[in-house]
């Protein structure tokens, strides 16, 4: 099969183009033949080796769809032939609260997407939403985990609440925009980028600000109205401490990365005097993926911002790492 290989630590010319074997399913696997991968901010921190527990060489992406064209023993064989979607969540574990200590995500320790085949558990192989494109598949699994998480699992997001996400443009917030619009709230978001703003309007927001202002949060509560019920944040730095100041009493402040780095001199009084609810959330468990994938089939469809061929995987690392995308690059294979 051809596979875009992570050879090096660096830049993107790292991603090479190789010849590699077919892998063949081991007891409760399957293989893929995959139509489309996609990729995620994750996957630039592994290239330049910002991530934990690299190794090397390997085969990145934690999204992708396609067929299943062989199964391992103790695996229903009615999935052969069926088009799907993977769940990148590997080894959850059994408790909704948290990851188990031997969980991983597909792309890192295991070879992931960006390639012609891949090899997952069994158990994480979902069917495709029948009306979404290849390409639209294969953009949802971990953003839309991930948002959905955040949303509902850890925020309990209700409709009719206020609810910003910022950082709009990359794919977890995208899809967090849309989720909790489809949830029935009313959805606020910030970007760097004035054009993003107004492309997030275009998809339902109700309002947003630029972020490089320094009185952003001022600005946000003027334009609301009021304060936000729930933030959803996966900038951290700076951004973490506008968003505990941006809050209204008693909301709910839900991190999910750290892009900026970590928030330094953080204001604890204005937790607990506002009695704010801070939480942390990753990815998603199994039923997490299961149930954001009903919201799917019953007609959400994800923001697609390009498509390169595979072989230009390094071009679409540069397009995310510029930062200029709006929804998820996606690999056509």
């Amino acid at each position: 099969m051809r596979a875009i290989v992570l050879t090096a630590l660096g830049d993107s010319d790292n991603l090479k183009l190789e010849q590699r074997p077919d892998p063949r399913p081991g007891p409760g696997e399957a293989v893929v033949r995959l139509h489309a991968a996609a990729l995620n901010r994750r996957d630039v921190w592994i290239r330049k080796g910002q991530y934990a527990g690299i190794k090397l060489p390997i085969i990145l992406g934690s999204d992708g769809a396609g067929e299943v064209v062989d199964v391992g023993e103790r695996v229903d064989r009615a999935w052969h032939g069926r088009q799907v979607v993977m769940d990148p969540s590997l080894n959850w574990g059994g408790d909704e609260r948290a990851q188990d200590n031997t969980f991983n995500i597909l792309g890192l320790p295991t070879d992931g997407t960006y390639a012609e085949m891949v090899v997952v558990p069994a158990a994480n192989l979902h069917p495709k939403p029948a009306y979404l494109s290849w390409e639209e598949a294969a953009a949802v699994p971990l953003a839309s985990v991930t948002a959905y998480r955040a949303l509902v699992t850890r925020a309990r997001v209700q409709a009719g609440e206020t609810v910003l996400v910022t950082g709009i443009g990359g794919g977890v917030a995208t899809c967090a925009l849309q989720i909790a619009k489809h949830l029935g709230a009313k959805v606020y978001v910030t970007s760097g980028h004035e054009s993003k703003v107004e492309a997030a309007r275009r998809l339902g927001a109700m309002g947003g600000v630029n972020h490089r202002k320094d009185d952003w949060a001022k600005t946000l509560v003027a334009e609301i109205g009021s304060r936000p019920d729930v933030i959803i944040d996966g900038a951290g730095g700076e951004t973490f401490n506008r968003a505990l100041d941006a809050l209204k009493p008693g909301g709910r402040l839900v991190s999910y990365g750290s892009t900026l780095g970590a928030a330094q001199h953080v204001e604890v009084r204005r937790i607990f005097w506002k009695q704010l609810n801070v939480l942390g959330s990753t990815m998603g468990s199994p039923s997490d993926f299961t149930a954001m994938l009903k919201l799917y089939e019953a007609g959400l469809k994800p923001v697609v911002d390009k498509v390169f061929p595979l072989e230009q995987a390094g071009d679409a690392h540069i397009r995310m790492e510029a930062g200029d995308q709006f929804g998820k690059i996606v690999l056509k294979i």
